[in-house]
């Protein structure tokens, strides 16, 4: 075997090997969920509900109904928090 072939080879083994890692990986890992107004001020995962900013850590109040945070699947009601629609309900009636 000649070294290009021998290189082309380890190559095709090395990528294979990290998409069969990356599968593995997403099947064990747990799942998650956006929970709305539990996210201490800077703590945010993204952007909020209003739109006045689109990055994490920006939050500038504890709880804030706007913002959330990723936690595991199924935890968010334990924690006093809110599903987005229910998040965009609350900013409805709090507009009206």
């Amino acid at each position: 075997m000649n070294q290009r072939a021998f290189i082309a080879a380890a190559a095709a083994t090395l990528l294979s090997t990290s998409f069969l890692a990356t599968a593995v990986m997403a099947q064990t890992a747990p799942a998650k969920e956006k929970c709305y107004g539990i996210a201490k001020a800077g703590q945010n995962d993204c952007a909020n509900l209003a739109g006045t900013h689109s990055c994490a850590g920006q939050s500038k109040v504890d709880n804030d109904k706007g913002e959330w945070k990723y936690v595991p699947a199924g935890t968010c009601g334990t924690m006093k928090g809110m599903t987005a629609e229910q998040a965009k309900k609350a900013a409805m009636e709090k507009k009206s």
